[in-house]
């Protein structure tokens, strides 16, 4: 597509085809800085690119700032949550605005983020840093005692995250004091929840000039499974209290533009609390759900939102009314074995012949042994729904859990 020179020119950071794809159609000049295993891929199809290999930020860190701004780029944009620190520490180059690495900080330490939400007046659970195993004994222990538990009551879960790591990678589940056992060193230090109990779902939420252009909700069927948009009548129900919450979070955040994916908890009497906020594309292929849902592509929705030449006729043209301006709802399911050994992949018959089931993404299987899953574990590939009732792929993306894709 011809691109337009009085528009931005954007950097985007991390390596996504589907970024590049949507990049490549729209209007706006861009580069791709990634990893030098890119170079081949992105010489033989003519992208733009910019090798850069991003390990932790250092005093070389601001090279590929003073590049990208001698090369006249305008912002960057994070694919990826290893490379949000990244842009914000860019972005306060090349818009000589120093905040925006201190802001992007914030977004990478889920400790600090949840204590300036907390300073913002947003709810947020019970939250301590632990830098060794009984840091969470303790923290299990006082959390159980808050909760008034007797001998003998069962006690209630703690959520174990990694600091800086996106979605399920390092997001665990403490049941019991005996499984703290069970948590390698490695992973220290981390950040400990305390459980809370609600319809847990996410937000996309394009940001431009200070305000919201569009919002989406995900609804999450399982944690770590599956999710759908637009949501069922029944969250969307919500939007206006979510619409509220998510306008406290940018003031609290101090966000003037790009996209954030929230994740929050209501409970049935209406309390919303807040579980994280991200500066970043949402990973289970959300994007790709929500253009098939509405139409519009969401990775160049980011480039709209980030690029500081944007007009307020494009916000206006671009988005779609929520909920209202989508032609169904769409989903996806990701597939793990339930079988500890197995030989080939096989759609399930029920599965296949149900009439909202698209198409999927797995490969046969590497190898038969199935490693044990830790933690939430990484799904083995995504299955894709689209169909007119909420309910109806709600329930079939639930049936999911029960079927075998691995036999």
């Amino acid at each position: 597509m011809d691109k337009n020179p009085d528009k931005g020119y954007v950097a985007l950071l991390g390596w996504s085809l589907g970024a590049i794809e949507a990049a490549d159609r729209f209007d706006r000049r861009y580069v791709v800085v990634a990893p030098d295993w890119a170079t081949d891929y992105c010489e033989e199809h003519d992208i733009p690119y910019i090798p850069w290999n991003f390990e932790r930020l250092n005093d070389k860190s601001m090279e590929i700032a003073e590049r990208l701004r001698d090369e006249g780029v305008d912002v960057a944009i994070p694919l990826f949550e290893e490379t949000v620190e990244w842009a914000g520490a860019i972005n306060s180059v090349l818009m000589e605005n120093p905040r925006l690495h201190g802001q992007a900080v914030l977004f990478r330490d889920k400790a600090l983020m949840k204590r300036r939400a907390q300073l913002g007046g947003i709810r947020v659970g019970i939250f301590e840093e632990a830098h060794e195993m009984d840091d969470v004994y303790r923290f299990f222990r006082r959390v159980n005692q808050t909760l008034l538990k007797l001998d003998g009551d069962p006690d209630d879960p703690i959520h174990l995250k990694a600091f800086d790591k996106a979605g399920c990678l390092g997001h665990r589940m403490i049941r019991t004091a005996d499984e703290i056992e069970t948590i390698p060193e490695s992973e220290y230090p981390l950040l400990m929840e305390s459980h809370l109990d609600g319809w847990e779902f996410a937000v996309e939420a394009w940001v431009w000039d200070g305000k919201i252009c569009f919002l989406n909700i995900s609804e999450y069927v399982t944690l770590g499974y599956s999710v759908f948009v637009p949501a069922t009548p029944e969250l969307e129900s919500w939007r206006a209290l979510i619409t509220e919450q998510i306008e406290k979070l940018i003031k609290t955040f101090d966000i003037k533009f790009g996209q954030i994916h929230p994740e929050y908890f209501v409970t049935s009497d209406g309390t919303m609390y807040f579980g994280e906020v991200a500066y970043r594309p949402p990973g289970f292929k959300a994007f790709e759900l929500i253009e098939r849902a509405y139409g519009f592509n969401a990775y160049q929705a980011n480039i709209l939102v980030f690029d500081p030449k944007t007009t307020q006729e494009e916000i206006d043209a671009f988005f779609p009314e929520a909920v209202t301006g989508a032609s169904g709802h769409a989903g996806c399911f990701g597939v793990y074995p339930r079988r500890r050994v197995v030989s080939k992949l096989e759609i399930p018959e029920e599965t296949a012949n149900h009439p909202y089931y698209e198409f999927h993404e797995l490969a046969e299987p590497l190898e038969e042994t199935v490693t044990k899953r830790t933690a939430f574990g990484t799904h083995w590939g995504l299955v894709f729904f689209f169909g007119e009732d909420p309910h109806t792929l709600r329930d079939l993306l639930k049936a999911q859990e029960e079927l075998d894709y691995y036999v």
